[in-house]
C-alpha cells in the first residue's frame, strides 16, 4: 500500500481532505487486502510485478481471477492516481506539451475530451491517457477498475469517476469535479512518467 505522497488536504479546495482520507485510507487499502488474501496461496502470482500479473490474468486460476482483476486493477490504478495529483495544476510543457498537440489536439482539446469521456463512462470507471513506447498518446476509458494495463499498455495518467473519489464535494457533479481535478495536476510527474513510458520502465 503507497502512502500518500503529501497531505490529505493538500488538493484543497478542488479535492477536500475527508475525500482523500476515506479514498486512499480505506478503498485502496481495501483493494491491497483483497489481492493479498486472494493470492495468498498463489505464491507465483503474488510475486509478479502488478502490471504483469494484470497482463496475464487469463493465467490466472478462474476461482480468484474475477477478485484478482477488481482487486489488482484497483490497487494499480490507486498507485497511478495518487502520485500525478498534488500539484498545482496549470499546463503541461516540453516533450509532453508537443505529444498532446500531435496526438490529442492539443491541451484544451485534451481536457474537453477527457472530460467529456469521463462524464459519458456509465456507471464507475476510469478515464486514461495512454503513452506508448515511441510516445504515442491515446484518450480512453474503462468500467469498474480495469485498467489498459489488462491489454499491455501503459498508463500516462487519468482520472477516478467512481462516485466515492468525488461524491462528498461534488455529489451527484461529476463534470464540475472533472473540471476541478485539472488544477491538482502534477505535471511534473507526468511528464516523468511519460519519459519512462518512452524508455519502456513504467510500471502502473
Amino acid at each position: 500500500m503507497p502512502p500518500l505522497p503529501y497531505a490529505p488536504n493538500a488538493n484543497e479546495p478542488h479535492i477536500d481532505a475527508q475525500t482523500m482520507e476515506i479514498h486512499h485510507g480505506r478503498h485502496h487499502q481495501a483493494y491491497v487486502t483483497a489481492l493479498n488474501n486472494a493470492l495468498k496461496d498463489h505464491g507465483q502470482l503474488a510475486a509478479l510485478p502488478l502490471q504483469d500479473l494484470l497482463a496475464k490474468l487469463d493465467q490466472v486460476p478462474e476461482s480468484i481471477r474475477t477478485t484478482v482483476r477488481n482487486n489488482a486493477g484497483g490497487h494499480a490504478n490507486h498507485s497511478m492516481f495518487w502520485p500525478v495529483m498534488g500539484g498545482r495544476g496549470g499546463a503541461p510543457t516540453g516533450d509532453l506539451a508537443q505529444a498532446i498537440t500531435r496526438d490529442l489536439g492539443g491541451f484544451d482539446k485534451m481536457k474537453a475530451d477527457f472530460n467529456a469521456a469521463g462524464a459519458g463512462r456509465f456507471g464507475s470507471g476510469w478515464v486514461f491517457v495512454t503513452a506508448t513506447r515511441d510516445g504515442k498518446l491515446a484518450l480512453t476509458t474503462r468500467p469498474n477498475q480495469d485498467t489498459p494495463l489488462m491489454d499491455g499498455q501503459r498508463v500516462l495518467f487519468g482520472n477516478d469517476v467512481w462516485e466515492h473519489a468525488y461524491y462528498l464535494k461534488y455529489q451527484n457533479r461529476r463534470p464540475d469535479y472533472l473540471a476541478a481535478w485539472w488544477n491538482v495536476v502534477n505535471w511534473d510527474r507526468v511528464a516523468e512518467r511519460y519519459a519512462a513510458a518512452k524508455a519502456g520502465t513504467l510500471g502502473v
